[in-house]
């Protein structure tokens, strides 16, 4: 993997708009630690908190249940051949109880072959999602009915965020931690 773009911050090299968002990140629900794409999102500090608050509603406040968000989340960042995302959220997924066999067919651009009847309609509803940018009345309907209108909009929530963070990821070239092999494969 190539180096990364963005040196890593600390307190005495950040402005002070900087530390006032990155102690804003590290005292929210993700914890100590600017992982991810918040060293890269801190050179531009009021997009790095608008997206950090985005953020933290889209993982830790959405409607959709915690194995069918980091779904969702997955599947963005293998549209997106985001390694550092696919590596973070299939942990957090197979944590929050999804199957792993579910996340090894997205990695390579499969249908999982055994999906529970709510996983099948976020597959579908993500998958027209991120191929057309849109949804077809057959795949949002089922969405809508199960996760009401609040469910589909934190649904698409998760896919945009999730493509942001995927790309701000690799633009930056955020690197695996040492050792890790990296999860996608091209397609």
């Amino acid at each position: 993997m190539p180096e990364p773009r963005f040196p890593i911050l600390t307190p005495e090299t950040m402005t002070d708009e900087q530390r006032a968002v990155a102690d804003a990140i590290q005292s929210g629900p993700r914890g100590s630690g600017l992982r991810g794409p918040f060293n890269a999102l801190l050179r531009s500090p009021q997009l790095a908190d608008v997206v950090q608050r985005v953020g933290a509603y889209v993982r830790f406040g959405s409607s959709i249940p915690a194995p069918l968000n980091e779904l969702a989340i997955c599947m963005a960042g293998r549209k997106w051949g985001a390694q550092y995302e696919f590596y973070a959220h299939r942990r957090l997924a197979i944590d929050a109880g999804l199957n792993p066999s579910i996340l090894d067919a997205v990695a390579i651009g499969r249908r999982p072959a055994e999906l529970s009847a709510e996983e099948g309609l976020v597959y579908e509803f993500v998958t027209e999602l991120l191929s057309t940018g849109a949804v077809s009345n057959g795949a949002y309907q089922p969405v809508e009915e199960r996760f009401g209108e609040r469910g589909v909009m934190d649904l698409v929530g998760a896919v945009g965020y999730y493509s942001l963070v995927s790309m701000v990821l690799n633009v930056a070239q955020v690197a695996l931690p040492e050792g890790e092999t990296p999860p996608l494969k091209p397609l």
